[in-house]
């Protein structure tokens, strides 16, 4: 059955007293400050806990993955200091156009937010598997700068495929017709960061959602 357009209700990963980690689908804003959406993932998970949350980190609204929020300002200044220095791990499996190199690290600067300056962006990368004309690769961000998986992935010549703003048309097309792809395939599958209270690692992953694990399956690549 093809995927849909249709954006599907986040999945809780991970509560404590002082975070909370969903896996995020693809479509749906992290918060109200990037569009009006109805329903913005802060707000549902806010409704879910009954509390105030507090984000620490974005998604793009077209990635899918694991969100983590906390609900302290403690815990949250905790995590925020964690994202900025770098300590937490991102892992993103992305489909992109052509063979992949096995590994390799993109050190290519890009803008740390819309309209700033170039800074320094490094993004580690292995190619997991091959289909045809296209791969799927692992991305592991070493910083955190606007678009850096789609913008780095874009610079070494394998664009991530249903993207719209850094991708090709006719591949986004054909995976669309012939795939049902809906969504921009890109997913933070797993996200390694310290208990803000407790300090002891956690390791937070997310199975890749239906939208995006089907399109893969027609298309050649073996989940799992």
């Amino acid at each position: 059955m093809p995927a849909t357009n249709e954006t599907a209700s986040p999945i809780v990963l991970f509560r404590d007293d002082d975070i909370v980690a969903i896996n995020k689908p693809s479509g749906m804003l992290v918060h109200r400050g990037w569009g009006n959406d109805a329903v913005v993932a802060l707000t549902w998970v806010r409704d879910f806990v009954e509390k105030r949350v507090y984000p620490v980190h974005r998604l793009d609204r077209g990635t899918s993955g694991v969100l983590v929020f906390a609900l302290s300002t403690v815990a949250a200044s905790a995590l925020s200091e964690q994202f900025a220095a770098g300590k937490a791990t991102k892992r993103y499996l992305a489909l992109v156009r052509g063979v992949a190199p096995e590994h390799g690290v993109i050190d290519h600067p890009i803008p740390r937010r819309e309209g700033g300056p170039r800074v320094s962006a490094v993004t580690e990368f292995r190619r997991v598997a091959v289909s045809g004309r296209y791969s799927l690769v692992e991305a592991t961000p070493r910083t955190g700068r606007l678009h850096q998986v789609r913008r780095h992935l874009k610079h070494i010549s394998h664009p991530i495929i249903g993207d719209v703003n850094y991708g090709k048309g006719e591949h986004n097309r054909l995976f669309r017709e012939q795939h049902g792809l809906m969504r921009l395939a890109l997913h933070a599958a797993m996200l390694e960061l310290l208990h803000p209270t407790s300090h002891q690692p956690i390791l937070l992953s997310a199975p890749v959602p239906r939208d995006l694990a089907e399109p893969l399956q027609s298309a050649g690549f073996r989940l799992g």
